[in-house]
């Protein structure tokens, strides 16, 4: 019976589906009909018989919508009816026979308890399978959340260089409106309207650049919105504009900058940043979503590393249908306690922020407090009322009165706060406003009925203690935007004759201090020396190949000349044979060449392009029409550069192919590159001579400056040093002595062995001077190099004439003159790496010079804190001044023109 039972509830399944869906499709219709627009409104602005066309149109397309024929689907449920009755009164007689009914009559029962099995089998596969989806579903969930946390971080990260792409794109459009008015100068330009709040609005972001601290010269009226975090005050801003522009948080700490919103009429609800042409459609979710995803990127890429909040003032407008003129500031919430991930300060820092703003005489302080907690929590209203003693420009706002309603049972309080004498601060005015249902998603418009209907059903409105002119945002928004616009006519006149009389002294001082010279800001300096820079590089193109080459070959000796000497030729010459010699040398030279030489060669081609560039850089510099105040930034550049130049690593395997060429050619082929190479070797051997005296001269005697300064004559080390050198003297002219008696090369040795050694200790003894091995063998090694150098010298002047013998093969003369080869092959690698490098630079590497200098300059203009660090000085200040107070006073002159127009 109990499976009749569920065959009787499939077939009320069955027919209610069917009728269902009826349904559903006839509604479905009716909604698209609903839904089409009523586009009567149109027939103001276009012909009648186009928009009865249109009508028309749109009413044809609704109705080739249409419902399927469901006749066919009613019979075939009627069918489908008739056999569920027939199949039901059948197994009904099959239940009412005798229960001994034989194997062959169950069997249908059987095949009907084994459908019901597999049917239920059929439900925990369906709810294993929902479950399964749920699991995926929060899976993919996470996944998602990880994104868009990555997606956050990597928004951050290029937010900068977005912001440093819009103030090029501002600039640049700056301009080009500059340079339209100079060629049509004379012709009267047609100008764009601005509406009064906007006008304002400009005058205090050019206040704010130029006065960030809101001193003496910044007194325009603004409503700065202060409160205790999650006191409501971002929701009230919200009620005021009309849309849900914020950033929220479960009790986090959202407002992280000041954000100032300037709030005007307008036919469409839109926002909009003041560095950006991007309009916001506050009537959609997705814009809206846009928008406080933008603020909160802002605001976290304001804060500096360390820090929990900014005071960098993200600027916003915001226009829509109903809102009242004026604008607000929001700052962050004044906390108790710093949790953790905050900065250490974090408490002080929002103190001191709200303090500046709320300093300024003419601010109007929009203080909110929070009516759901007891008001001895609050930490506001202590801020607001050292600032406002007397309340003169202070309008207090109770929020979540709501809440406060439904918890309190002493409604006395709410009444005192509202009358302004529970605190101890006093203000203009007090009001109770509803902010929300406790639903952060819930529309604007659906929250303001909510706050209608509350106050209309309100006890404690019923009783008096709410007045009607206290209640609503609404009425909020009057009696704020009435006392903004009050205070901005009663001060806008003064803040205008105080930035007269600031331009005419800082003027008066520019005359008196610069009288030749024309004011040029911060910005016009960087512009101009970014010009000299620029001309700078294109004016490496244009210095000689040979003067690129001489400079290449003495930076590449500079740097390979004490592994030549000290590696190569000095270990080389111990050879006693000129095969011993040359195989020495080859096998160096081929692992220098295969190793260390490429690198180098490329660093010094990195070093000579840059040295370069400075040296014009520097030239100019000394020229008489030069400005010195650009300096800095011209060396710092460099210095960039350096740093950021990076040679085309495609070089390296060239060089290293034409270096090991040429150090692997011993066959000097005519006698003009022998002589070249013997007169390379002479100046080489003798400057090294000259630099290797001069060190031992300074070890061993004291300077003239040392004498005429210190009044000291020899030391006892100096003294020591003498001696010893006359000792080693000695032995080298022993061992000449020796090469002549015996016919041997003892002369070559560079090292002491351990007789001579011995001697030299030994009459240093007898002298009274004890020193040590190493003492002795440090000075061995100056000393041999320089009768090595002046041996090689000798040699080089006897081989200069000797080519014809070197092709003969040196058979008569009894010299081998292998050193002038040496310094050959050097020669001749030097000269071909240094003419290798050369076309790297005037092909390559100057293009890619320019490019890094315009970076670097791009770089540099986006950086205000360097820039004022390298452009610095009394004129820039100067000139900086008077370019802010023009600014300022243009827009206030403008603003006020306009303000009295419309009264």
């Amino acid at each position: 019976m109990a499976f009749l039972l569920r065959l009787l509830r499939l077939r009320y399944l069955v027919l209610g589906t069917a009728v269902g869906g009826g349904i559903a499709a006839r509604k479905k219709y009716k909604e698209i009909q609903d839904a089409l627009p009523d586009i009567s409104w149109m027939k103001e602005y276009m012909p009648e018989e186009s928009v009865n066309a249109l009508s028309k149109h749109l009413s044809d397309l609704a109705n080739s919508v249409s419902l399927p024929d469901t006749t066919n689907l009613q019979d075939q449920v009627r069918q489908l009816q008739d056999r569920f009755s027939n199949f039901l009164s059948t197994s009904s007689e099959d239940a009412s026979e005798d229960q001994n009914i034989d194997g062959n009559a169950e069997k249908p029962s059987d095949g009907l308890f084994a459908w019901t099995k597999s049917y239920k089998n059929v439900q925990l596969s369906s709810e294993e399978q929902e479950k399964s989806n749920k699991a995926s579903q929060l899976q993919e969930h996470e996944r998602q959340e990880r994104i868009h946390q990555e997606m956050m971080s990597i928004q951050i990260k290029y937010q900068r260089e977005i912001d440093r792409l819009e103030k090029e794109i501002k600039a640049m459009k700056k301009q080009i409106l500059l340079r339209q008015e100079r060629n049509q100068s004379g012709k009267k330009q047609r100008k764009i309207k601005k509406s009064l709040i906007d006008m304002y609005s400009e005058v205090l972001d050019e206040l704010n650049d130029y006065d960030t601290n809101y001193n003496i010269q910044d007194h325009l009226p603004r409503v700065v919105v202060i409160g205790d975090q999650s006191s409501g005050k971002t929701s009230v801003l919200e009620m005021i504009t009309q849309a849900r522009i914020f950033p929220r948080g479960a009790g986090e700490m959202m407002t992280r900058s000041p954000v100032k919103v300037t709030l005007s009429e307008g036919p469409y609800h839109v926002a909009i940043f003041k560095d950006s042409p991007k309009e916001y459609d506050l009537t959609k979710e997705a814009d809206l979503a846009a928008l406080r995803n933008e603020i909160e990127l802002r605001m976290r890429a304001s804060v500096k590393d360390g820090q929990t909040i900014s005071s960098e003032v993200i600027s916003l407008s915001v226009k829509g249908p109903g809102l009242q003129r004026m604008v607000l500031v929001d700052l962050p919430g004044i906390i108790s306690t710093e949790t953790l991930g905050m900065a250490s300060d974090t408490k002080s820092s929002i103190t001191r922020l709200a303090n500046s703003y709320m300093s300024n005489p003419n601010a109007i302080i929009l203080c909110i407090q929070d009516g759901s907690v007891d008001a001895e929590r609050s930490n506001v209203t202590d801020l607001v009322s050292k600032m406002d003693p007397h309340g003169k420009r202070t309008i207090f706002v109770l929020t979540k009165v709501d809440m406060a309603e439904a918890n309190l049972h002493d409604t006395g309080r709410i009444k005192k706060i509202l009358e302004g004498k529970l605190f101890a601060m006093k203000a203009l005015g007090y009001f109770a406003v509803v902010t929300g249902k406790g639903n952060a998603d819930d529309p604007i418009d659906l929250i303001q009925k909510y706050e209608e209907d509350f106050f209309r059903d309100s006890k404690l409105f019923r009783d008096g203690i709410f007045k009607a002119n206290q209640t609503t945002t609404r009425n909020l928004s009057y009696a704020v935007s009435d006392c903004f616009w009050k205070m901005v006519k009663e001060s806008v006149e003064q803040q205008a004759d105080t930035f007269k009389a600031l331009k005419f002294n800082l003027e008066t001082e520019w005359k008196n201090s610069f009288t030749k010279l024309r004011e040029q800001d911060r910005d016009e300096l960087f512009e101009k020396a970014r010009g000299e820079i620029l001309d700078e590089v294109v004016n490496l193109s244009l210095i000689p190949s040979q003067q690129w080459e001489d400079n290449l070959s003495n930076y590449i000796w500079s740097r390979m000349s004490n592994f030549i000497f000290d590696d190569v030729f000095l270990t080389a010459a111990q050879a006693d044979s000129i095969g011993g010699f040359n195989t020495t040398v080859d096998v160096k030279l081929q692992q220098w060449a295969e190793k260390e030489l490429p690198r180098q060669c490329v660093d010094i081609g990195h070093q000579v392009l840059l040295d370069e560039f400075q040296s014009l850089i520097e030239r100019e510099q000394k020229s008489r029409s030069h400005d010195p105040i650009t300096n800095d930034l011209k060396m710092q550049v460099v210095e960039a550069c350096r740093t950021r130049h990076q040679w085309d690593t495609k070089a390296l395997d060239s060089l290293r192919v034409i270096q090991t060429q040429a150090l692997q050619d011993r066959n000097v082929p005519d006698k003009q590159q022998w002589e070249t190479a013997a007169k390379f070797m002479e100046n080489i051997l003798r400057k090294e001579l000259e630099y290797q005296k001069s060190e031992l001269t300074s070890q061993t005697n004291p300077s003239t400056w040392r004498k005429l300064v210190s009044f000291q004559g020899t030391t006892i080390e100096e003294k020591n040093r003498q001696q010893c050198v006359k000792e080693l003297d000695k032995v080298l002219l022993s061992r000449q002595q020796l090469d002549k008696t015996t016919k041997t090369n003892h002369a070559v040795r560079s090292v002491l062995d351990y007789d001579e050694l011995t001697a030299v200790k030994k009459n240093l003894q007898t002298q009274k001077i004890d020193v040590s091995n190493a003492f002795i063998n440090d000075l061995w090694q100056r000393v041999y190099k320089i009768q090595f150098l002046k041996r090689n010298l000798t040699t080089c002047l006897e081989c200069r004439r000797f080519f014809y013998y070197y092709q003969k093969g040196f058979a008569d003369q009894g010299l081998d003159c292998r050193e002038i080869v040496f310094f050959w092959r050097l020669k001749r690698m030097i000269d071909i790496t240094s003419n290798a490098i050369r076309q790297q630079i005037s092909n390559i590497e100057t293009r890619r010079l320019e490019r890094e200098v315009k970076e670097v300059l791009d770089d540099f203009s986006s950086d205000e804190t360097l820039k004022a660090d390298l452009l610095k000085g009394k004129r820039v200040d100067l000139a900086e001044g008077l370019k802010r107070v023009r600014q300022v006073q243009e827009k206030l002159e403008e603003f006020i023109e306009a303000l009295n127009k419309e009264k």
